[in-house]
């Protein structure tokens, strides 16, 4: 099995060495835009070369996409129009309705799988790459009736040999979802670091920030590159979700400020049941009825 992976980054290289740990690839091929990340990710041994778009994909099993996405929607329709019949091709876009339009009318739309793996850190490069990346999280395969289905079977069957769960969404429900569980905390985090940044005695804040501190604003280290046209493409549920978080940091400044402490407390016993929510999750078959998504496990 030849997989080329397109963008030797973060996910990009966490799957190569993946799929090459599992013995799934018998050839590893990269095509990488960024020379100095090409010649890092072949010293790591992510992939066993690095060619052109145009050779790696005519000769590939499995194309895997995984740079940012304002970059996907410009590689992908060449990808279809260079792959061979039987070529699957997939994405690990963080969005998908903008994608998903620029293809749908190519030829070759059934050999593509729209996929989003939800998982990673806010460090980038071939360096950041790592084994297990992926292990006990779900990735999200959106419009799966309009793929192939021999398409979509080699690339369940990639997203499960990597450890993956997967979830069936529309474009739009997998947009207006990580909206809310992915683009706004990493929305939040930019914004929270420029709060502190503009504070003139940062330097003493910075002195006492600890780890609560650390976490919160550690997405804020994530690359700009790859998270300004998220933003752009995901802007109105992004929106939405910003104003539903707006409003509640409102009411909890409110509360704050008239000194009505007993409803502060009600704002985070319930905030704490979130606990219960992240720690019961059921990873067995759910159907949700309202929005019609499926998770199966591998």
């Amino acid at each position: 099995m030849k997989v080329t992976v397109i963008g030797l980054g973060l996910i990009g290289g966490s799957i190569a060495l993946d799929l090459r740990k599992k013995k799934f690839a018998t050839e590893l091929i990269g095509v990488e835009a960024n020379e100095k990340n090409a010649r890092e990710a072949l010293t790591l041994g992510l992939v066993d070369k690095i060619d052109t778009l145009e050779s790696a994909v005519s000769k590939s099993d499995i194309v895997v996409i995984a740079i940012p996405v304002d970059s996907i929607k410009q590689v992908l329709p060449l990808v279809l129009d260079h792959i061979a019949e039987n070529t699957s091709v997939t994405d690990m876009g963080s969005t998908k309705r903008e994608i998903l339009e620029i293809v749908k009318n190519h030829p070759r739309r059934k050999n593509y799988v729209p996929a989003h793996p939800m998982s990673g850190t806010e460090n980038y490069g071939p360096q950041a790459a790592m084994e297990e990346l992926f292990k006990e999280k779900i990735c999200i395969i959106c419009d799966q009736e309009k793929c192939g289905p021999q398409h979509l079977a080699l690339i369940e069957k990639m997203i499960h040999l990597i450890g993956m769960n997967i979830a069936y969404m529309t474009a739009d429900e997998q947009d207006h979802s990580t909206a809310f569980v992915s683009h706004l905390p990493h929305a939040a985090a930019y914004a929270l670091a420029n709060a502190v940044l503009a504070k003139q005695d940062r330097n003493i804040i910075f002195d006492l920030a600890s780890g609560g501190f650390q976490s919160t604003v550690r997405l804020a280290k994530s690359s700009p590159s790859m998270w300004f046209p998220i933003f752009q493409q995901n802007s109105d549920y992004v929106v939405e979700a910003l104003d539903v978080y707006i409003k509640h940091l409102k009411d909890f400044r409110d509360n704050l400020k008239n000194k009505n402490f007993d409803n502060l407390l009600n704002l985070i016993n319930n905030a704490n049941k979130i606990r219960g929510v992240l720690e019961g999750e059921n990873k067995s078959l759910i159907k949700n009825e309202e929005t019609n998504v499926k998770f199966y496990t591998k």
